[in-house]
């Protein structure tokens, strides 16, 4: 019989479940999504027995995933769907093993505003442990932004969202005593815009001031 796999992993980023096949997260029991929407990301976890937690600005957001751990959490309830900013996450220091940041971080205000919800998603994962990012990119389209201020660009599209670079990216990667797990990758979304996979794990103690 042919496998749904919608039924097992529902609408989960393409990235994401290249990670889960090659079984980069096998040892993950602890998971946060960072800006978790809806859950696209978390379904087959909360399926899975796994122990998810989310945080989201949007109530509407919140109260959906909500129902769908009363739905589908087995380790998880509904209490661990929290309305809340990345950057304040209302976690413990080293909480969890896998963070996810899907289409988030491109909505920083500034600079300062990215590095706030990076370095709050760094402080609650543990040591070992395993963040992984999509987010917007100037990679391979630098010709074709306008700048607008403040880290943020027009992209061809005409959506503003705040941009990083590769070396942007390494330059952090250092920064928090991080390790690529994964070379960074990029997807030219038929020039009007990019979207980079930054996967990176914990692997020292960063020196990052909380």
């Amino acid at each position: 019989m042919a496998t749904n796999f919608q039924e097992l992993y529902g609408d989960i980023d393409i990235y994401l479940f290249d990670q889960l096949l090659k079984g980069t997260y096998s040892n993950c029991q602890s998971i946060l999504d960072a800006g978790c929407g809806t859950g696209r990301n978390i379904f087959y976890f909360m399926k899975n027995d796994f122990h998810v937690y989310g945080v989201d600005q949007n109530p509407d957001a919140i109260s959906y995933v909500q129902q769908l751990a009363d739905t589908l959490g087995k380790g998880t309830t509904r209490d661990n769907f929290i309305l809340a900013p990345v950057e304040e996450l209302p976690f413990s220091n080293e909480k969890f093993d896998l963070v996810i940041s899907s289409a988030v971080l491109h909505f920083a205000k500034n600079l300062e505003h990215f590095h706030s919800m990076l370095y709050s998603m760094w402080r609650v994962l543990k040591k070992d442990g395993f963040l992984f990012c999509r987010l917007a990119s100037d990679i391979g389209m630098e010709s074709s932004l306008r700048f607008v201020g403040n880290g943020r660009y027009i992209l061809p599209d005409e959506s503003e969202r705040f941009l990083v670079n590769q070396e942007m990216l390494l330059r952090l990667t250092k920064k928090l005593n991080g390790t690529l797990h994964e070379p960074i990758k990029t997807t030219n979304v038929q020039n009007q815009r990019c979207m980079t996979t930054w996967c990176i794990q914990k692997t020292g103690n960063s020196g990052i001031p909380w």
